[in-house]
């Protein structure tokens, strides 16, 4: 296996700061990367709130915060993730951003580095076939929020080496997530099974079988989950959401993968949930 000491994270969102902040917290020096500033800045001053909150509840000490806190360094240049040993993209959930991102990482970090990206649903495969280095290319797929969520999923693409998928178990592991094997197929395992569930809530919605609060309601009291279909929906971002419904029903060609039309036109009217305030159910900004 490769020794990671390095880590470099694409995206300084809601799923990059968080795996950065873990990573931190683990013993890794980490380069946040973001090519957009008030996105850097306010991802980096969120990582400090989330581990002053931390210490205030004592889950660790404020030694290990500031510890943590100061093995993250943060740029607008994507060059700066020229020594990292792996880095981690987590860029928005679109396929051709992904693979110009790729692109550019192969040029940009060492020969040796492994790639690997935070997609929920896109080929591991096709995103390894726009670099020189596609045995080193690989799906790490965290689940949000990250420092609280203990999966990773990892994805193997067609050309991806052991020496790469062992490493990042490994280094998943370190982080204290449990890592489970999925194959690049369209959604692996765990958007396979969830998001046809949260398209059929949004189907019962659609075609008034109950309101989306009596759907949620009756979802967790009836089979013992923690967040309703479509609370989970607006959590995760109805664009999202959509996006993976498209990657499932191109990638499948099965019409039960179908987005439901109340989907396409929540989205359409920029109800992508928690994240703008209002999706299926509103919330205070």
């Amino acid at each position: 296996m490769k020794n990671i000491q390095l880590v470099g994270i694409v995206g300084a969102g809601q799923m990059g700061r968080g795996i950065a902040q873990v990573a931190a917290q683990t013993g890794y020096e980490v380069v946040l990367f973001d090519a957009f500033k008030n996105s850097l800045d306010f991802g980096y001053s969120f990582i400090k709130t989330q581990l002053d909150k931390g210490v205030e509840k004592g889950k660790w000490s404020a030694d290990e915060a500031t510890k943590a806190y100061s093995r993250i360094k943060i740029t607008a240049e994507m060059a700066d993730l020229k020594n990292c040993d792996l880095v981690i993209e987590a860029a928005t959930e679109k396929k051709e951003l992904k693979f110009d991102i790729f692109k550019k990482l192969d040029e940009a970090v060492k020969p040796e580095a492994i790639l690997a990206s935070n997609t929920s649903s896109i080929s591991i495969t096709e995103i390894a076939a726009t670099t020189k280095r596609p045995h080193q290319v690989v799906g790490m797929h965290f689940m949000n929020p990250v420092p609280v969520m203990k999966l990773v999923e990892g994805i193997r693409g067609l050309e991806t080496s052991d020496e790469t998928f062992n490493t990042v178990a490994a280094v998943s592991e370190k982080m204290g997530k449990t890592f489970v094997r999925a194959q690049d197929y369209p959604g692996f395992a765990v958007n396979r099974i969830l998001m046809p569930m949260i398209n059929e809530a949004v189907y019962a919605l659609y075609e008034g079988v109950a309101t989306a609060k009596d759907i949620d309601t009756a979802m967790k009291l009836g089979t013992n989950q923690p967040m309703g279909p479509l609370e989970l929906a607006d959590f995760i971002g109805l664009d999202t959401c959509l996006a993976i419904m498209n990657v499932l029903h191109d990638g499948l060609a099965d019409t039960k993968y179908r987005p439901c039309p109340l989907l396409k036109q929540y989205v359409a009217a920029g109800r992508y949930g928690r994240k703008n305030g209002k999706g299926f159910h509103i919330y205070d900004k």
